[in-house]
């Protein structure tokens, strides 16, 4: 089965209800992952995303690596890669008074502008919310930082990637205690959450201003998202479960089968049952030892464990979750990143796009795909992330009427890049 590329059209007989979010527009200062995310999961629901970098190396996710030269010589790194499909791209130098103007005066011509600097930062550039408000009343403005805008932090002045955040939450400290935490376990959650929460928030106020006309802030703070992802860390120990992951009420763990791990959760008695049975254990209920839920936490490492891997051991990590599955258990292969590319779900639902490569590497870049499927709604064409500032001219001479002199000379006086 063929993986979505740049161009395809999934499900193209939805392609005449076009797309839910066709003709909003959204105006984007935007950097590395939390901001660029839901940029791109809008843009892919019908949305125009213009971005605003300064000029020459662009915005900071270009930096990152690996990465791979664009056609105009610049590099563009993963990060960049994969969070900024389907959009166009300005540059404007934003320590300029003019360029600030300049951004002011693109406001009103779109239904969204978006940032997601740390704290306060916007403000103090003249691009806050009160400043875009000002001339734009009816445009909605959304903040993604580590810590919010709108509620007075300690933590005003810090900045924020998302292990930092995660960390915070305590989910590092309920999974690994004293010992050094994994930091990123499953990559950009502080990112992605929050990127998530900001569209939700974008399309609540979308609706919000159809009723009233009235634009407002939306201010997501990282730290609130992850928080609100690692809900069992706070809610578990409120209710008298102290040692977090280390200690608990149900078997939630990787076992090793023939060809690697899958793992198993079983959290209700029922199912222990069944387990039981499955593995050929059935003694064990009435064995007092696992009466209890605690029981079975206490007795992983020493029974458990060797009686479900000395019954998987046969078995690949695959046949192992199917035979639990198909005897109502829920159990799941731990996978590499060649079974992740290779699965025949992911390509069945164009969960990755293939992104030609536009130097001399021969296998195309592999970006996530939409996981937000619709059934009235085409998925693509998606366009190549765009090079810096590849845009400028055509945004500012369709927006704001520049002609080609206005545009030289705001590009000679280092406004524009």
């Amino acid at each position: 089965m063929r993986r979505m590329r740049l161009g395809d059209i999934a499900n193209p007989d939805a392609g005449r209800f076009g797309k839910p979010l066709e003709g909003v527009r959204i105006l984007a200062v935007e950097q590395m992952q939390a901001l660029p995310y839901a940029t791109q999961l809008l843009a892919r629901l019908g949305a125009d995303v213009v971005k605003v970098e300064q000029p020459g190396a662009g915005e900071s996710g270009r930096g990152s690596l690996p990465a791979m030269t664009q056609p105009d010589g610049k590099r563009a790194g993963a990060t960049f890669l994969r969070n900024n499909l389907d959009k166009r791209s300005i540059t404007v130098n934003l320590k300029d008074p003019r360029g600030v103007q300049l951004v002011l005066a693109l406001a009103p011509h779109y239904d969204l502008f978006a940032e997601n600097f740390k704290s306060g930062a916007m403000r103090k550039m003249g691009l806050g919310y009160e400043a875009v408000a000002a001339v734009a009343p009816r445009t909605i403005y959304l903040s993604v930082s580590g810590f919010g805008n709108l509620a007075e932090t300690p933590y005003a002045g810090w900045g924020a990637y998302a292990p930092i955040v995660e960390a915070m939450s305590g989910v590092y400290d309920y999974k690994w205690g004293d010992d050094p935490p994994v930091t990123a376990p499953v990559g950009a959650l502080g990112d992605i959450s929050s990127a998530i929460f900001g569209v939700v928030g974008v399309l609540a106020a979308l609706l919000h201003r159809d009723r009233t006309g009235e634009g407002q802030y939306v201010d997501v703070a990282m730290f609130d998202s992850v928080v609100a992802m690692t809900d069992l860390v706070t809610n578990f120990w409120s209710m008298g479960a102290r040692q977090g992951g280390k200690g608990g009420s149900l078997i939630m763990d990787g076992f090793r089968a023939r060809d690697g791990f899958f793992v198993l959760q079983v959290g209700r008695e029922h199912q222990f049952a069944r387990l039981a049975q499955v593995i050929g254990h059935e003694e064990w209920l009435d064995d007092p030892r696992f009466a209890t839920r605690e029981g079975w936490v206490t007795h992983l490492e020493d029974t458990i464990r060797p009686a479900v891997e000395g019954w998987a051991a046969a078995m690949t990590k695959v046949e192992a979750a199917t035979v639990l599955n198909t005897n109502g258990l829920v159990a799941g292969p731990s996978f590499r990143a060649p079974e992740v590319i290779a699965d025949p779900h992911i390509a069945a639902r164009n969960m990755l796009v293939e992104v030609p490569r536009t130097d001399d590497v021969a296998d195309p870049v592999l970006v996530p795909g939409n996981p937000v499927k619709l059934s009235k709604v085409a998925e693509g064409p998606e366009t190549m992330p765009p090079m810096v500032g590849e845009h400028t001219d055509a945004v500012l001479a369709t927006d704001l009427g520049l002609g080609e002199g206005e545009i030289a000379d705001l590009r000679a006086g280092g406004v524009i890049g």
